[in-house]
């Protein structure tokens, strides 16, 4: 069964406060101010939610794989217990050195959900904070992104305002949710 009405979320600086020291245990993990809410809303009005993150920290050996998968596992449960659904998740476990195709802004993860969950790219959103967040859902083919300032998304406003990007921007993945529900048209008229 195809999945209509994707989003695909970015998850440190999106749902979660990120930290340069990186997240590395649920202990760690804090989410940012509304963000479950909005995964919520965003659930109830019918958007199937998949995560697309890189996760370096398998790579740079700071935790073990069992460790992320973890976090993502509590993290799915906090959603599903107030009433949200995060469909699934993809992560890049690589070094940002190794040169694989799946560590954003490389599209790897979202082909490959699209494939899993046949999804028409076409019509799904990509979220995130960051300059590789926007490029990665303009490589997938996503027919709309959305950059929210929280995270590290003030200063990737700049960057892609000066790179000539074009995309939606909004203040936290509340206000995103808002747009996407209530105005959804206005985000895939902005690529």
């Amino acid at each position: 069964m195809a999945l209509e009405r994707t989003v695909f979320l970015d998850r440190d600086g999106v749902i979660n406060v990120d930290s340069p020291e990186y997240i590395k245990s649920w202990k760690e993990f804090a989410f940012l101010p509304g963000s479950l809410e909005a995964m919520v809303e965003l659930t109830r009005s019918g958007h199937h939610l998949i995560l697309i993150t890189n996760q370096s920290i398998i790579g740079r050996g700071m935790v073990p794989l069992s460790v992320l998968q973890d976090i993502h596992l509590r993290l799915q449960r906090a959603v599903e217990a107030a009433g949200g659904r995060i469909v699934d998740i993809f992560y890049c476990p690589h070094h940002p050195d190794d040169g694989c195709d799946c560590r954003k802004p490389a599209p790897g993860m979202i082909l490959a959900a699209g494939r899993r969950h046949h999804i028409n790219l076409a019509s799904a959103v990509m979220i995130g904070d960051n300059v590789k967040d926007i490029h990665c859902g303009r490589n997938a083919g996503c027919g709309a992104t959305i950059l929210v300032r929280t995270g590290s998304g003030r200063e990737a406003e700049h960057a892609l305002m000066s790179e000539g990007i074009n995309t939606t921007v909004a203040d936290d993945l509340s206000h995103a949710a808002r747009i996407l529900v209530l105005e959804p048209h206005r985000i895939f008229a902005d690529r």
